[in-house]
This record gives C-alpha cells, structure tokens and sequence, in this order.
C-alpha cells in the first residue's frame, strides 16, 4: 500500500513539474488558455452563470412577518425527521 502511495505522489509531482515547466513558456500558456476557453464554451454554450440560472430572491432570508412560509419550512423540517424515526423504527 506504502508503494503504491509513494508511486502516485511521485506520479503527480513529475506531472505538476512537467505542467509548470511547459506553462512557463508564455506561447504555451496561451495555448493551454485557448484550449479551456473551448472547453468552457463547450460545457455552458450560452455563457450564462449560475445566478443568471437561479435566481432566488429571498434564499437563506426568511421574513418572519411572512407565517406561511415559516409554516412550510417548519412542516418540510418536521417531515423529513418523522420519515427518518419511522425507517429507524
């Protein structure tokens, strides 16, 4: 197992020196640049952010003059501990 360890650590440092190195030329790193901007567009073609996607206005703040909301969020807190006692059980 020890061996193993050691062969990984010495993997990923020969991987890392070899990535600094080649990122030290500054045609490389433009071209490493270019290469993850691809990927980017690639993942998320419209380039919109997270917040862009889900935009929640009131998340984390609750109001407390607002007594439904607090009812919901205390009956979703109540359900989800009596599901769990009545799998325990």
């Amino acid at each position: 197992m020890k061996q193993v360890l050691r062969i990984s650590s010495v993997l990923a440092a020969g991987i890392g020196t070899t990535a600094a190195i080649w990122l030290s030329n500054k045609p490389n790193r433009m071209k490493a640049k270019n290469v993850l901007n691809k990927w980017k567009k690639k993942v998320n073609p419209d380039g919109s952010t997270i917040k862009d996607r889900f935009p929640i206005e009131k998340g984390g703040n609750p109001e407390p003059d607002n007594i439904e909301d607090n009812n919901m969020v205390s009956e979703g807190g109540i359900y989800s501990v009596k599901f769990y006692n009545e799998k325990m059980q």
